[in-house]
């Protein structure tokens, strides 16, 4: 059963409507994203949790402020484990299995966090949930990337990054208005969530090709586009691609650095996310504003929990409309300009000038460094990091970028607050010219993956090496 093409303005065909007049369907995608998706928003929860109980915990458990920067930043030592061992889990246990074992992890932190009573309590319950989060972003793009057709796909991908953003908002907004213990059981509700969409969705298809699972492989694709829709194509080029995977002997860790390409862009990338600083920002709001000159942190952390939903939306609406690259250079450029505004504001600061326009200043700049950060550098390189791995190599790639990620997260997390103690506008100059070394990286190094399939990425990458 053939089915119709209809072709967009840049090339790339979209399946419409079969010839017998059965549509194609989507909404089992538009489904198992949504579903998968309640593992970005927790995500976002709990990256966000410290920004805005700082001050409470702080004072009602009576923790100094390196035993809090331990609290923020032990998160990322367990994501970091999650993410080495992300890889492998995703592919013994599948992607479901995978973000199940996740919501476990999360659920049991969250518990910890509620009941505890000391500071040793509150440090395991970050590290559990680190360690979930460490899976989820690994396998929750990495999953939608394998169902979505791939005129859908960097939209959908970038809808990863969106619910992060959501789940942070939600986190700023609610940790304004409730108690820190509170909001701590607020980060099981979108863990149930997954845990029940799951029962619902269908397995990626292309890893029960790749464990040789045939009949759910059929089943989970027609499922994704639709019970009348000819897939026959799309089957052949996956089972294609991976009898020649197949064919390969067996991938080892040394050998991601035989083909340096999708290493440097997948690490790059990783790298420059976190190094730019966004995770010193989210993770200590609440005291980074008080530094900018504000008495408290509740103006900035409404601000920021306002705007980025729906700039992280428009990023994901752009991200196959515009292309991967072009978003990635507007967005770096936007951190660049951010981080710089915010280095004047908080050194004229420092050098006795006290004018209100300085805080503002400061608050500009780091609602355009997080706005620009939203709109592409934020999702495109979880998208990229989906797109440009070979399935035989995408767990133990996808671990090596993921715990890039949360290496410098957590180099970030846990230094932040010694570093703006040290110099606020220094911070911000640092920040400024990662940046800045980001533009080029993205100018030079970074491919375009806008409307091809993942088989045509990894064949286009390795020909080009």
């Amino acid at each position: 059963m053939e089915s119709s093409i209809s072709s967009e303005p840049n090339g790339s065909e979209v399946p419409l409507i079969n010839k017998d007049g059965t549509e194609r369907s989507i909404w089992m995608v538009l489904i198992s994203t949504a579903v998968a998706i309640c593992g970005s928003f927790e995500f976002g929860s709990c990256v966000a949790f410290t920004g805005p109980t700082q001050s409470g915990i702080m004072k009602e458990m009576e923790v100094s402020l390196a035993q809090f920067a331990i609290v923020g930043s032990i998160l990322t030592i367990g994501a970091m484990v999650g993410a080495i061992t992300s890889g492998r889990i995703g592919d013994v246990l599948g992607r479901k299995g995978a973000m199940r074992m996740s919501a476990l992890f999360c659920i049991v932190g969250w518990l910890a966090i509620y009941f505890a009573e000391d500071v040793l309590l509150l440090y395991f319950g970050r590290l559990s949930t680190g360690v979930g989060i460490g899976v989820f972003s690994y396998v929750v793009p990495v999953f939608i990337a394998e169902i979505a057709p791939k005129n859908l796909r960097g939209g959908l991908t970038a809808l990863n990054q969106l619910l992060i953003c959501a789940g942070v908002s939600v986190t700023y907004l609610v940790g304004v208005l409730v108690p820190w213990r509170s909001l701590a059981l607020t980060g099981i509700i979108p863990c149930l969530l997954l845990f029940a969409g799951l029962f619902f969705v269908p397995e990626s298809p292309r890893w029960l090709a790749k464990v040789g699972n045939q009949e759910l492989f059929v089943d989970a694709l027609h499922r994704l586009r639709g019970r009348d829709a000819d897939i026959s194509d799309e089957a052949a080029e996956i089972h294609d691609y991976i009898d020649t995977l197949d064919s390969l002997p067996k991938p080892r860790f040394v050998d991601l650095f035989k083909e340096m390409d999708h290493d440097q862009v997948g690490v790059g990338l990783m790298a420059f996310q976190q190094f730019g600083g966004i995770n010193g920002i989210v993770f200590y709001s609440t005291q980074m504003f008080v530094s900018a000159g504000f008495s408290s942190g509740d103006l900035g952390n409404i601000l920021l929990g306002c705007s980025q939903v729906p700039i992280v939306a428009i990023g994901a609406i752009l991200a196959d409309n515009c292309g991967r690259k072009p978003l990635l250079l507007v967005s770096s450029s936007g951190t660049f300009l951010g981080c710089l505004l915010a280095a004047i504001a908080l050194f004229l600061e420092g050098q006795g000038q006290k004018a209100g326009w300085t805080s503002i200043l400061t608050l500009c700049g780091i609602l355009v460094y997080c706005g620009s950060f939203g709109i592409g550098m934020g999702a495109i390189p979880w998208i990229i990091m989906s797109e440009i791995f070979p399935i035989n190599v995408k767990g133990m790639a996808g671990s090596l970028v993921t715990l890039m990620n949360w290496f410098g997260a957590w180099t970030l997390s846990f230094s932040f607050n010694f570093l703006m103690s040290w110099s606020s506008w220094g911070t911000f100059a640092i920040f400024t010219v990662v940046c800045a070394a980001n533009v080029i990286f993205v100018i030079f190094l970074v491919p375009e993956t806008k409307g091809r399939t993942l088989e045509e990425i990894q064949a286009s990458m390795n020909s080009s090496s």
